[in-house]
């Protein structure tokens, strides 16, 4: 299983890849869980988190609430009574249980984005949920204990956030993309500017990897490279 260490030892783990990346952090005695997949990978996650002895979730952090990154939420937070952590702006999705499916950047997706608002909740709905921390423009973790802050990184959808870990990993949902090895842009998007905004928000932490929603791993100056 792929993972990374930060200097100061807190561990992130990838439990789940492919068609949606999920993360699963360690640090000292709390799990910290950062998306969930989609339905049909339940089982696989719940596999691999036994594999990491992991038997409890503190706390769930969702980067944005399209169904391929929540669609597993409303069951783990009933499973591990972990508290939800999501963005303010994507509080009425999550209560309707669906998130409009983003526009496409490019013409294949455009059509593939025009298919999945036709058929709504049939295919990008999910179980209902309420979020029990709200994330706004910025939320730190440090009164948990934990080195962790949440950036809001808008773009992909409108509330899409960023998990900056000790200043030195961040887990950036779909606000990138690591499925090509030539570039990192989505090729889904609300709105293009603001993502690419949110990109120069990443550039400023002093995060040197990026893990992204879908695909391999982003080194900082990859990032640089497409930005400029």
């Amino acid at each position: 299983m792929k993972n990374w260490t930060t200097k100061n030892g807190c561990k992130i783990y990838q439990v789940l890849s492919l068609r949606s990346n999920a993360f699963l952090i360690k640090a000292g005695k709390l799990n910290i869980l950062v998306d969930t997949g989609r339905k049909s990978t339940y089982n696989k996650l719940l596999k691999k988190l036994s594999i990491l002895d992991c038997t409890s979730i503190d706390y769930l952090i969702l980067t944005h609430t399209h169904y391929d990154h929540c669609q597993n939420a409303f069951a783990l937070k009933e499973l591990y009574k972990c508290k939800i952590v999501a963005s303010m702006f994507e509080s009425d999705f999550t209560m309707a249980g669906l998130t409009p499916v983003p526009k496409g950047t490019v013409a294949p997706a455009r059509m593939i984005s025009a298919l999945g608002r036709m058929l709504g909740d049939k295919i990008a709905g999910y179980k209902p949920f309420n979020a029990d921390m709200i994330v706004g423009e910025h939320l730190d973790l440090k009164d948990k204990g934990l080195d962790i802050d949440i950036i809001h990184t808008p773009g992909h959808s409108p509330g899409s956030i960023s998990v900056i870990i000790e200043n030195e990993i961040a887990i950036v949902g779909d606000t990138l993309f690591g499925v090509l090895p030539c570039s990192v842009f989505p090729p889904f998007a609300d709105d293009i500017t603001q993502m690419k905004e949110s990109w120069k928000k990443l550039q400023d932490t002093g995060c040197s990897l990026f893990l992204p929603g879908h695909g391999r791993e982003i080194k900082k100056e990859r990032l640089a490279e497409k930005e400029n």
